[in-house]
């Protein structure tokens, strides 16, 4: 047994060491290239710029932003990870409203990931420096609209099946729970298909085993009143190969909000898939509040 301790820790030490390099996706020198190509290097003032404020989805959490918020620093931004405690549209919008609120000055603009985007959408009104919205293979919803309706709208979404045991796993706060209150998600066999399936699968086995759930009644929540993107402007990623969100249900909640759209080929994480190009899209939007 000792003949193969040391070998087997080095193994181990290896693998994890390849995984976390992965899931950072380090600053790609494609993205760090890219703060150069826009000029958006950290040659002016910070406090000139824009405070850019990231929320992340359902079954993810902030490092999804990782490659993103490393290069955004690296051009001399300010970049905030918004808490999104995932347990329901109102509660959650608020938490991003009151964080916006009392952790930024001065203009902001607001990324929103999947679920992100359905909060950022009522989050932004709290806080008139809210200057552009960026949703990354996001819900923009209008009045009326839940995250759960928006999935099913259009055909292609994994998550649209008849049978939700067949993708979620559920945890029950009581025996008693209702169905609104029960924490979901994705399945671990399930994860990789839907939600990266480009990634590597070592990379998608450890987001499938730290993802953070959300209630169903979150996603089942209709958001009420006027959306944000009527009134301030919006950029989209549409990851084409999406199969939570349909790139089809994406682009109809951009042209409806009149949004500026930039399709890449990835799936519903597009910003670990194709972390150059959502990085430029920020940036553009970051540059139009400047």
């Amino acid at each position: 047994m000792k003949a193969h301790s040391r070998p087997q820790r080095i193994k181990v030490a290896a693998i994890a060491v390849a995984v976390a390099g992965l899931l950072a996706v380090a600053i790609p020198a494609q993205v760090s290239s890219a703060a150069v190509e826009t000029k958006h290097v950290a040659a002016s003032s910070t406090s000139s710029k824009p405070t850019i404020v990231l929320v992340h989805g359902a079954w993810a959490d902030a490092s999804s932003f990782t490659p993103e918020t490393a290069a955004l620093q690296a051009a001399g931004y300010t970049v905030l990870a918004a808490p999104n405690p995932l347990r329901g549209l109102q509660t959650d919008t608020k938490a991003v409203a009151d964080f916006i609120k009392q952790r930024t000055s001065g203009p902001v603009v607001l990324v929103g990931h999947s679920y992100g985007g359905m909060v950022i959408t009522g989050a932004a009104l709290a806080d008139p420096d809210v200057k552009a919205l960026v949703y990354v293979d996001g819900y923009a919803p209008d009045d009326g609209e839940s995250a759960q309706a928006l999935t099913n709208a259009s055909p292609g979404s994994l998550l649209n099946v008849a049978d939700p045991s067949t993708v979620f796993d559920v945890v029950l706060p009581a025996p008693d729970a209702s169905q609104a209150d029960w924490d979901s998600y994705i399945r671990q066999d399930k994860f990789k298909s839907v939600f990266a399936a480009s990634l590597p699968s070592v990379v998608t086995k450890v987001l499938a085993a730290r993802q953070s759930p959300v209630t169903f009644g979150a996603l089942g929540t209709p958001f009420l009143g006027t959306p944000a993107w009527k009134t301030i402007p919006s950029w989209f990623v549409i990851g084409t190969a999406d199969r939570l969100l349909p790139a089809a249900e994406q682009r109809l909640m951009a042209q409806r909000a009149h949004g500026k759209v930039t399709e890449v080929d990835a799936p519903h994480l597009s910003m670990l898939a194709k972390p150059l190009e959502v990085t430029k899209v920020i940036l553009n939007a970051a540059d139009s509040v400047r």
